[in-house]
């Protein structure tokens, strides 16, 4: 059970991230002793969405393609409407995605991000929760859609939006703590 200042923290995103859902996250884990790597599509700088306007650039330190589940504790997937739209179609953050599952490693993800667990068919059968206006694919899906700021089940943590991100990252921090979980089947 790796303490946090330990940790080894994989995000992934890609252009249209929400700004607040990916800095955060980012920012207090780094701040707390983690080691994070930011991996993009295509290993370049990515920029985000800022409420209603293209925001900020990100640099990368990796390509999707070069990293692998066993050298990190847990994955991180911000939200916005764009960014898990575009990840949820790449053969290769979906095997990613399943490898985290599979090694029972935290994953977090939120707003749209459940967009992500849904395709790489991780929710089916637990507690879930989303940005509102995809409540029903959460659903759809297969799982049990929670109207709360953090939702966990087995090491799968979800939030619906930036207003709860100060809760999200706290449960991502919580479950690295605890290790790697055995899961049942999704």
């Amino acid at each position: 059970m790796p303490k946090i200042m330990d940790a080894r923290v994989l995000i992934i995103a890609t252009h249209g991230f929400e700004q607040s859902e990916l800095e955060k996250p980012l920012n207090d884990l780094k701040a707390k002793g983690a080691s994070v790597t930011l991996a993009t599509l295509d290993g370049e700088k990515i920029r985000g969405w800022d409420t209603d306007d293209w925001g900020n650039t990100v640099e990368a330190d990796a390509h999707i393609d070069k990293v692998s589940e066993g050298d990190f504790d847990a994955l991180v997937i911000p939200g916005g409407q764009i960014n898990p739209d575009l990840l949820r179609v790449n053969d290769s953050v979906l095997k990613l995605v399943r490898a985290f599952y599979d090694a029972g490693k935290p994953i977090a993800a939120v707003c749209h991000a459940p967009w992500v667990l849904i395709e790489a068919g991780i929710l089916k059968g637990r507690d879930a929760t989303s940005f509102k206006s995809i409540a029903t694919d959460v659903k759809n899906a297969g799982a049990s859609w929670k109207d709360h700021e953090v939702v966990v089940d087995q090491a799968i943590i979800t939030s619906r939006n930036p207003g709860d991100l100060d809760a999200f990252v706290g449960k991502i921090v919580e479950e690295i703590e605890e290790g790697p979980h055995a899961r049942r089947a999704a």
